[in-house]
């Protein structure tokens, strides 16, 4: 079609009528075609891409440049072929590198989104996931293309691919299934970052009960390190679909209780001052949203209160247990008695 237009141009052109000299005309005018377009990206395209918020255009630019040139020159030489009525094996090669150069373009801009994606990628997360990541996805990425070219150049040179497409599909049916796992833990590892449920050096609670800091995030699993000073390695398919209680969201501050009970007879709003003055001698505790000591229920044994109060994570059971012992001597000074568990029995005669 394009070739019939060229010549329905030119017929006037009396130099043009003879075929050789026509087709050395349509080399000559797609080489230039091709310098013109080298120069329209050097002179105005990257330039205009450098002004914008966005580099995906830039890396674009930069990595079809040079394919495209090519792709218009070889594309002269094949109207240049068929206008001389060249069929055969030239033929068959030149649409061979014609393809070749097509998939290259697609892959490099490819390539070009995969670089963009993975510079904000790295921007979300401090671990080193995305150095492993990023070339995973070039390396899975060109493998794709080169199956897509060598099909695209068997069925150029008149080859049956139906076999072969049997053979990549089973082939990859096996091979998802073998590395069904493994894909899981990328995928999973990938969903943590993006979603951020959680950071290196966050203290986490897992839904099975174990607790401790976030030490490294990595490809197919993540490290957490116990308070037992103990290293987990968890899955992260498995980590991906748990329930987590992460300690420093939406901030550092966690909510302790110290519950005790009084005996029957004394005055909720006496233990409850005690309790409070109490309290506020300990340092590095917060009354913010809260600090608070309420009367729960009448138990069996006696009153049941909860003193209620903010800590920072790293401090939380230290002041825990230094409330405890404070809440104890202020109950003991204050004269109140701490009830125990007891049975009055009657016998009947």
């Amino acid at each position: 079609m394009i070739l019939e237009l060229l010549q329905y141009g030119v017929r006037t052109v009396p130099y043009l009528q003879n075929k050789y000299f026509f087709s050395l005309a349509l080399i000559l005018v797609f080489i230039l075609l091709s310098r013109v377009l080298l120069l329209i990206f050097s002179k105005y395209l990257e330039h205009i891409a450098s002004k914008t918020k966005s580099k995906i255009d830039d890396f674009i630019l930069e990595k079809t440049r040079k394919p495209l040139f090519y792709l218009i020159v070889i594309y002269g030489f094949k109207l240049a072929l068929l206008n001389l009525g060249i069929n055969g094996i030239i033929t068959r090669i030149i649409h061979s590198v014609l393809a070749i150069i097509f998939v290259v373009i697609l892959s490099r801009i490819l390539d070009a989104i995969i670089e963009t994606w993975g510079a904000a990628f790295a921007q979300k997360t401090s671990t080193n996931i995305d150095e492993v990541l990023l070339p995973l996805f070039h390396r899975a990425s060109k493998f794709i293309f080169v199956v897509i070219a060598s099909m695209w150049i068997l069925k150029i040179w008149e080859v049956d691919i139906t076999p072969y497409l049997a053979g990549v599909g089973i082939g990859g049916l096996i091979l998802g299934m073998a590395l069904q796992d493994s894909l899981k833990n990328v995928f999973g590892g990938i969903s943590i970052i993006l979603d951020k449920n959680f950071n290196i050096g966050d203290a986490i609670r897992l839904e099975s009960g174990e607790l401790g800091t976030i030490q490294e995030i990595g490809l197919r699993s993540t490290k957490m390190l116990t308070y037992d000073n103990e290293i987990i390695f968890i899955p992260n398919g498995q980590l991906a679909n748990t329930r987590i209680r992460n300690y420093m969201m939406p901030n550092t501050r966690i909510r302790k209780i110290v519950e005790f009970s009084v005996e029957y007879g004394t005055d909720p709003e006496k233990v409850k001052k005690v309790v409070l003055r109490a309290l506020k001698t300990i340092t590095e505790i917060y009354d913010e949203p809260y600090m608070d000591v309420v009367f729960v229920a009448m138990a069996d044994s006696g009153l049941q209160f909860q003193a209620r109060f903010w800590v920072d994570w790293q401090n939380g059971f230290t002041k825990w247990t230094e409330a405890t012992e404070k809440i104890y001597a202020a109950l003991n000074q204050a004269k109140i008695t701490i009830p125990f568990p007891t049975h009055t029995v009657y016998l009947k005669k």
